[in-house]
């Protein structure tokens, strides 16, 4: 078994750019409800977000080995996807990986397992996304792949994936679908955007989202 693939298709930087205009509530629904990792993996301040293409590890529980080949091979504007069998009583990730990580320009990590230093990671300003803040160590044992298909958050993950994080989660696009994703998130922006217009300008719930026949054909009662 090849446990490291560093040929990686990358989505170009301008790709990227323009799929970050949009949050990670958008893209989803945007992309048909499709792409949500699991809410358990949050940032570890709100006010973190990022977008790049992922570099896919696989770690054994309570061991980050791989992490640390991992950011060996990533190159700027990676992201750094970590799974570890959703163990989250380790800190897998710390302030020194962090370090390390910003000083190739990765653009953030996420592993669905435990981090720690995370005072010290909001600081440094690299976006860092997990399960769990853990103060457990880990071992350097095991060795696993990298840059291979690989499940997280209930969702499959292919090297090269775009993922686009922030206060309320993360999304997966796939490579081949960012440009028509990032047409249909323009066009949802625009119809949310005139909704919104239309509430302020005095429209209300029912009839702004078509309510009307489907509360009748439920037999909904209203009394004065």
């Amino acid at each position: 078994m090849i446990h490291v693939k560093t040929s990686v298709t990358r989505p170009s930087a301008d790709v990227v750019r323009r799929l970050a205009k949009f949050s990670s509530a958008t893209i989803h629904e945007a992309q048909g409800r499709r792409g949500a990792l699991s809410s358990r993996i949050k940032p570890i301040d709100r006010s973190m977000h990022f977008c790049g293409p992922a570099v896919t590890v696989r770690c054994a529980p309570q061991d980050n080995l791989m992490l640390q080949v991992a950011i060996h091979y990533a190159t700027a504007g990676d992201v750094v996807l970590v799974s570890a069998g959703e163990f989250g009583e380790a800190g897998t990730f710390g302030d020194v990986l962090g370090n390390a990580m910003a000083a190739k320009g990765i653009a953030a990590m996420v592993t669905d397992s435990g981090v720690r230093d995370t005072a010290d990671l909001i600081e440094l300003g690299l976006p860092v996304f997990s399960a769990n803040v853990a103060i457990r160590g880990t071992v350097k044992e095991t060795l696993g792949p990298i840059n291979h298909p690989l499940v997280i958050g209930g969702e499959i993950v292919y090297p090269g994936d775009i993922l686009r994080g922030d206060a309320d989660g993360i999304v997966v696009v796939r490579r081949d679908e960012a440009e028509e994703v990032i047409a249909l998130a323009q066009a949802r922006v625009d119809a949310e955007d005139e909704q919104i217009r239309r509430y302020r300008a005095g429209g209300t719930t029912i009839e702004l989202c078509n309510l009307t026949d489907k509360l009748k054909a439920k037999g909904l009662l209203v009394e004065d």
